[in-house]
Parts: C-alpha cells; structure tokens; sequence
C-alpha cells in the first residue's frame, strides 16, 4: 500500500471513531476519568485499518513469549527497524504528538544543526537545575545511566550522540496515544521507554533505541472531598501521572489538604515514584506514598486500558503499588487518601570538628544521635541529614532538617530535649533554628531545597536499615562503626531518620518488605573526575558496590534498599528492592507482559536481559537483549 493511502486511511479511521472512543471509555469504577482518559483507542477503530496499520497498532495478546535466548529488541539500523512510512503513520495516528529526540545539550556541539552558543551557555548554567530535564522528553536526571553520550561542553567540537536516550518520544496528552506508541512498540518489537520526570537514580527512563512514551505533561487534578471506594469513604485525590510534588502540595494548600509525596519538589508522584513505594516526610506518621493509592488508570502491555482497584484486578493493584515503575503497566492516573491540614516544626543546626570538638567527641555526637531513632520515627518525625568529611581527620554533621510533622515547637523541643542534653555534656554547642508552621506546605516549601541532579561523575547506593539493628547493642554498634568507616573513607552519608510502617486498616501492597522495618535509609555515593577512564570508573563503581556499601549490607543481611535511590550494581537486587514479594512479582510479570515490553535495570524480570552498552559501565547506551 502506498504512503498516500496509509496516511488517509488512519486519517479517516481515527478522526471517524474519535467520539466513539470518548463514548465508550474504559468504565472508572472510583472517580470519573479525566477528559484525557475518555479518548481511547477502540476494537472498531482497529477494525477500520487495512492489515498493514492494523499490523502496526492492534492489539496485543498476552501470550508466552517467543523472544529466544541472545535475540534482542530491533534497533536503528536493522533492517526489521520500521520503515520511513511506519514513523510516518504513527506519527500522524499521533496528532503530531511523535517527537524525534535530540539531547538537551545538543546546541554546544558544531556537528548538530541545533548548535547555538548562547543556548549552549543557557543549558550549561540549569544543567544541575531538575526542571530542564523534567521538561524535556528525554533528558534523565543522572546522565551516567543514559552513557554520558551528549554533556554541555565547551568544546563544540568535541562529539555529542543521542545515546542511551530515546530516538523518539511520544508527548501524550491521552490515554488512546498511549495505546497507539505501546501497540506500536510492541508489534515493531522495539525497545519502549517510559518518562514522568527522569528521577530515578538508575536511568529507568533511558534506553538507546527505544520509542519512548512521556506522561510529564498530564497535570490533572482532582479532588473529592467525600470519595466513597470499594474499603474507604473519605477525603481523597486524583492525580495525573504528570503531577509533581511542588504542584499536588499547592493544591493541597489551597483546599486544606495533606497529601503524602516526594521529598523532592520535581518529582513525579504518580510515576515511578509512587510506583516504586515512595517514601514521604510523612511516612513515620501516615506509611508510604504507595500505600495510599485506592485506584489507578493503567495501560498494559497489550494496549487495553483498565482500572485498577482493590476489586478490579486484585493482583495488580497489589503488584503496581511497590513493585517498580515502567513493570507492569504505563499508569496514567492515581486516586490516594489525603489528611487533614497539619503543622510541622522545621529545624536546621550543624557541628563540626575543631578548636573545641575532637574527631572521637565528633563521632561521640553521631553515635549519640543514632540512639535517638527509635524515639524519634515512633513520634512521626522524618530527619534528613549528612555526615562528611571536610579534610584530613575533619568532619560536619548538617541537619537539614529535621521535619517534626504534628509538632508544635514546644512539643519538637521536648523530643529533642534528650539528645541536645547529650550533646551539650560532650562539650558540642548546637544553635538550632527552629520555626512552626501550621501547614504542611510552608514547611516543606521552607525546609528542602530544590534538588540538584545531572551529575555525571558520581554513583550512589543505598541501604534501609531495620530497626532490629538498634534491639541489640551491640549490632547497634557495628552500625554506627559501618557508617564511620564510611565517612572516613572519604564516602559521605546522607540519610533520613524515618519508618515506614504499613498503617492499620491499609490494604497490603508490594512495596519492598524491608521498608516496614525500617528506622534509617542511608544513601552513600563515589565519584571521580571527568577525564577518568571508563575501565578506573567501573573499577570505582565495583570498590563502591562490594566494599564500601558491603559494609552496609553485613550489618544488615536481611535488609534491602529502596530501589529508586539505589546502586546499579546491587547484588542480589531481587532480594535487596523486593525481599520476599519477587517470587510473586515475577509470577504477574509472566501473566500481564509475558513479551518483556516494559523493561527497566533492575526491575522484575530484568535479570533475563542485558544492555550490550557501548562504555562497558552499566548504562542504557546499547542494544537490550535476551540473555
């Protein structure tokens, strides 16, 4: 068939069954869908396609997957790679949605017509800044993980790539184009990337050669002040899986809500975020961010579009909420319980090593506070903070803050009172600034910066220690000996003092096991400098994974981490991000995409594929294969 003809036939047959779709939507059985979630891709639109469109965009079946051992997705250059007029067909199934990608910092390099020095020098300055790269379709928050293939430079002849980032991306804005880029990945057999925002540490967004599907700009939201669902009657929002942190708080402000979120005011909640577990500054008080969830829109793997509850497809609900994001399904919207207006009392201090305060009374300090944990998690706090070395036997401690969600000043002084007493009598003066208020906006808006990202010489990993490890003494002590030694090694700590405990009444969820005994999620990373060699970097990466943090995990072997701010390179990674749910995990994952379309490092089923990357480090720069 000629282009002409495909051109006019998906023309007619999409524009004839527009409104059939918004009349026939995928029944809610919660909440009203979104206006973007009544367009859908319908059986009769498919029927309206010759066999050739019908081949690029039907339906999928879940059946056993035929890919063979050593077979990989088809990639650019191939010649199984769709053809010229297959992009062109999507591209206008699309409604002009079909984006072709060129990497952000494209404009400092002479070889890309996008060249542009003024842009260039625009881009350098935001580089770290997270919204440039929340906004674009496929630029991730850490470049190591995409294969560093296209980095602000002032060398504008030096050599810039697409990489690791997807070649095209799909900039949705319903639920039926969507089904179109997922039926159309599929039948193609090529790699799909899913993007909200390109938080996670791990480059789970990336991926060289991929189609990649980008829900950032799907900011719905809605809220129900008496949601009645299948086992909750209540306050509750309704969120589209493009809607940050900063933008649900300022709702919740507005209307007088609390709603549980991401620390980071750029982070997609409804993407993998929540998808992942989420941990909050109001988990101590209220669990995770997935524990909230009472509902969610989903694309499968076969391009059906569903709802997703307690009573509707059970299994899922349970595998969505904690199981990884880009796993199971692309989710379009969430529905989560809200809490009423609550104040918090925000407290920032520092000290350090000095004239007054030797290297042992320093540690003393730390070992000090770590006894506090227990006390303070059970009371509903959430503490960020650091420990690192400034110089030769020279250390800080930077609390920053300590978020006391539900406390007025006085009662934040009275908790806290214990431990300051302990600092005092090592002869380490603190002079906290401490401040109320009564919502919990202001405070979060006031108490964490917006974060910095898009560096491309560091790694980090992380660790949730549970709180067996603080029942006994003396496995408290390896602990805090474990963390030492990782500060004086030259490794810095950043951690939260927090738990996470699925709360009563609360529907169980996938959510890494670890997490409910959790008192501590420690972070630690390596780095190196930009002329360092891809051989002493993986070199770097492996000391990180199996020294410096294997002194993490032999202090807590029954433990794991949380797999959106994790090591890569995880051993065990099944075990480490899902404990003892992977078993079932990978039971859903054969049922609902036995095809492996949705693949993400280190999610469910990753382990039977391999990214053959270009710099041998473990990125998405390369083509995915079976193993």
């Amino acid at each position: 068939m000629a282009f002409s003809s495909v051109k006019s036939a998906l023309l007619v047959a999409l524009l004839a069954t527009t409104g059939e779709a918004a009349a026939c939507p995928s029944k809610s059985a919660v909440a009203p869908l979104f206006e973007y979630e009544k367009v859908q891709l319908t059986d009769q639109t498919i029927a309206k396609l010759g066999r050739t469109q019908s081949a690029l965009f039907g339906f999928g079946h879940n059946t056993t997957n035929t890919t063979h051992s050593g077979s990989c997705k088809v990639f650019p250059g191939d010649h199984q790679w769709p053809s010229h007029a297959s992009w062109s067909a999507l591209s206008h199934a699309l409604d002009g949605a079909l984006i072709e990608n060129v990497p952000l910092a494209a404009s400092c390099y002479k070889s890309w017509p996008q060249y542009d020095s003024e842009k260039c020098k625009e881009i350098t300055e935001q580089w770290t800044d997270s919204h440039i790269h929340a906004a674009d379709p496929a630029s991730v928050m850490w470049p190591l993980f995409e294969g560093r293939s296209c980095l602000p430079t002032t060398n504008s002849s030096s050599s810039c790539s697409l990489g690791g980032y997807s070649v095209y991306s799909v900039n949705v804005s319903n639920v039926e184009q969507i089904q179109l880029a997922v039926n159309f990945a599929r039948n193609s057999n090529i790699r799909l990337a899913i993007k909200n925002t390109g938080h996670d540490f791990n480059g789970k967004s990336s991926g060289a050669g991929a189609l990649g599907i980008w829900t950032h700009n799907l900011k719905n939201i809605e809220y129900f002040e008496h949601y009645s669902g299948s086992d909750y009657q209540g306050p509750a929002v309704k969120l589209g899986a493009g809607v940050q942190a900063a933008e649900v708080y300022e709702h919740a402000q507005k209307l007088g809500y609390t709603a549980v979120g991401g620390e980071g005011k750029t982070v997609g909640v409804a993407g993998g975020y929540v998808l992942g577990g989420g941990h909050s500054p109001m988990s101590s008080l209220y669990g995770l961010a997935a524990d909230q969830v009472l509902a969610l829109e989903v694309v499968l793997s076969n391009g059906r579009f569903v709802t997703v509850t307690k009573t509707n497809h059970p299994d899922l609900f349970w595998a969505l909420r904690g199981g990884g994001g880009g796993t199971f399904g692309i989710v379009t919207s969430i529905i989560s319980r809200v809490y009423p207006k609550i104040g918090t009392t925000v407290s920032t201090f520092n000290f350090s090593t000095g004239k007054n305060v030797s290297t042992e009374t320093f540690w003393a300090g730390v070992r000090s506070y770590l006894s506090h944990f227990p006390a303070h998690a059970d009371a509903g706090t959430y503490a960020y903070f650091w420990v690192m070395s400034t110089g030769e036997d020279a250390y800080t401690f930077l609390m920053n803050p300590f978020f006391a969600v539900n406390h007025t000043l006085s009662e934040f002084n009275t908790l806290v009172k214990p431990w300051y007493k302990e600092l005092h009598s090592l002869g380490i003066k603190i002079q906290p600034n401490s401040t109320y208020y009564d919502n919990f906006y202001d405070a979060w808006n006031s108490g964490f910066p917006l974060e910095t990202v898009a560096s491309s010489t560091m790694m980090t990993g992380s660790r949730l220690f549970p709180r067996s490890n603080w029942e006994d003494a003396e496995l408290l002590n390896r602990t805090f000996n474990a963390l030492r030694s990782t500060v004086t090694a030259g490794f810095p700590l950043l951690a939260f003092n927090m738990k996470a405990e699925l709360q009563k009444g609360l529907t169980p969820n996938s959510a890494n096991p670890a997490f409910r005994q959790t008192l501590m999620h420690a972070i630690s990373s390596t780095s190196w400098t930009e002329t360092t060699s891809n051989t002493d970097i993986k070199a770097k990466m492996d000391h990180f994974t199996n020294d410096i943090l294997g002194q993490w995990r032999a202090v807590s072997p029954d433990a794991g981490a949380y797999m959106s701010e994790s090591d890569i390179q995880e051993p065990h990674f099944q075990q480490a991000f899902y404990g003892s749910n992977y078993q079932r995990l990978y039971q859903l994952k054969q049922k609902y995409d036995p095809g492996m379309l949705f693949y993400a490092p280190t999610g469910v089923g990753s382990e039977e594929w391999v990214v053959r990357s270009l710099d041998g480090l473990p990125d998405q720069n390369g083509r995915l294969c079976r193993r």
